[in-house]
């Protein structure tokens, strides 16, 4: 890709084929070149955090990387300090779309004037008079490079493409929504307010694909059979104060019992209590009421069903361990109008295999909602190829056969699997255990404090 003052370029990968790296090599190049040091990164809430990891692992220049967060102040703070930053480095400002229209945290954007911006996840600024899509317009006028990421640029309608290209190059469809949409959807309807069809296509898509380049899983030479991603949560100060009051109250019990007397059932259960605080809840002690304290996972959840689900109109498992995140879920898609089918412990044997064959045979059945522990072994679940894991168990065979639902026999489609993952949290600790393919119960004993 030669860079080109003033324009733009999309990076159009299905999810797992690599944009996020693609992107990265991309302002490797131009850094090194000495065309940009200054880059914004525009991303969904839940991928913001997953930047600086990836900078990290893969990036082979020398970068520092903010993640704009918290109040107004912390934002603006923040990019000073990357503004101020004293070696020479490719300083990268990470935020997510909805604060980038907000009142003095716009200007301080503006101010700050990157060279390059990068729209991750570009389909939210398909609404071509949102604030958060005239924000980025504004701020993509004066910047010299424009980089848009998205496995589904167009979705409900071809129309979708009109603001993502405002952004990128306006010479490309021009910068008023309705002479595009005159020129390439044709009206009907209630006093000719609806999009009834649309016309010269190949032309639209022949103008799409002059500044983009296209991959899918299915053309992703190289691409393994299963791709692992990671959409991290962060939490509120509040919510890290009772998340770190919990640790140190486990922590003290478990270490004053002494490690005679310090059982795999103990250690199990205060880690359970830590995790189902990441999924947003708690179960006080001897109650069986249930406290709703965080909407982080659900609302990095609900991102990726208004992509994938709503917008891409793909199917999608979601694996959970609990069953309030199952409810907390479901209560989701029903708002939403999604249906779904679900199976957890209390739903009868003789009833599954309907709801299964309805998820696989259905194409109205969008999403697949189970609790890990009851639908993880022995179902068949071919009919997405992606799958989102909310939380998960202790136990790596049970993970492991999970990861199977979807990657077995009658899968055409390279697999993806999505963890939610809350930072600096237990969360974290499962995870790499299971990656070492470890079973938590058979070493906690002894490691517990490492947990904690």
């Amino acid at each position: 890709m030669a860079l080109q003052s003033g324009k733009g370029f999309g990076f159009l990968f299905e999810m797992g084929c690599g944009k996020t790296l693609t992107a990265i090599a991309t302002l490797g190049t131009a850094y090194k070149l000495g065309n940009i040091e200054k880059v914004l990164i525009i991303a969904p809430t839940s991928v913001c955090s997953v930047w600086p990891k990836e900078f990290e692992d893969y990036a082979d220049f020398k970068s520092v990387v903010k993640v704009l967060l918290g109040d107004k102040n912390k934002r603006i703070k923040a990019l000073s300090d990357l503004e101020n930053f004293p070696f020479k480095a490719l300083k990268v400002a990470v935020i997510n779309y909805e604060s980038t229209w907000r009142e003095e945290i716009f200007e301080a954007l503006y101010k700050w004037n990157a060279d390059m911006i990068i729209c991750d996840e570009s389909q939210r600024i398909k609404t071509h008079d949102a604030e958060q899509s005239k924000a980025v317009h504004k701020l993509g006028d004066q910047a010299r490079y424009k980089l848009i990421l998205s496995g589904t640029p167009v979705q409900n309608n071809v129309i979708d493409l009109y603001s993502q290209y405002r952004f990128l190059d306006p010479t490309v469809f021009g910068t008023n929504f309705y002479q595009f949409r005159n020129r390439y959807a044709i009206m009907g309807g209630f006093n000719r307010h609806q999009i009834v069809g649309y016309r010269d296509l190949d032309q639209l898509i022949q103008k799409e694909h002059s500044i983009a380049y296209r991959v899918t899983k299915n053309e992703a030479l190289g691409l393994p059979e299963q791709t692992f991603l990671e959409r991290r949560i962060i939490m509120s100060a509040k919510e890290k104060n009772i998340y770190d009051r919990i640790r140190r109250e486990s922590f003290t019990e478990l270490d004053d019992r002494g490690q005679v007397t310090v059982t795999t059932t103990t250690v199990l259960t205060k880690l359970l209590r830590l995790q189902q605080f990441t999924g947003g809840f708690l179960i006080a002690d001897g109650q069986d009421k249930v406290e709703f304290v965080s909407k982080g996972k659900l609302n990095a959840l609900e991102e990726i069903i208004d992509d994938y689900v709503v917008d891409a109109r793909k199917k999608l498992v979601i694996f959970a361990r609990f069953r309030p995140e199952i409810d907390l879920i479901g209560q989701m898609l029903k708002k939403k109008k999604i249906r779904y089918g679900e199976i957890y412990g209390d739903v009868k044997l003789e009833a599954r295999g309907d709801i299964v064959k309805d998820f696989q045979t259905n194409k109205d059945t969008k999403v697949f909602l189970a609790q890990i522990d009851t639908a993880g072994l022995g179902i068949t679940l071919t009919a997405a190829d992606t799958c989102v894991y909310y939380s998960v168990n202790f136990n790596y065979a049970a993970y492991s056969q999970s990861l199977a639902r979807i990657h077995r026999i009658g899968q055409k489609n390279t697999c993806t699997y999505i963890h939610l993952i809350t930072e600096g949290t237990v969360d974290e600790t499962i995870l790499k255990a299971l990656a070492k393919k470890e079973d938590l119960a058979k070493t906690i004993v002894d490691e517990w404090r490492n947990y904690f």
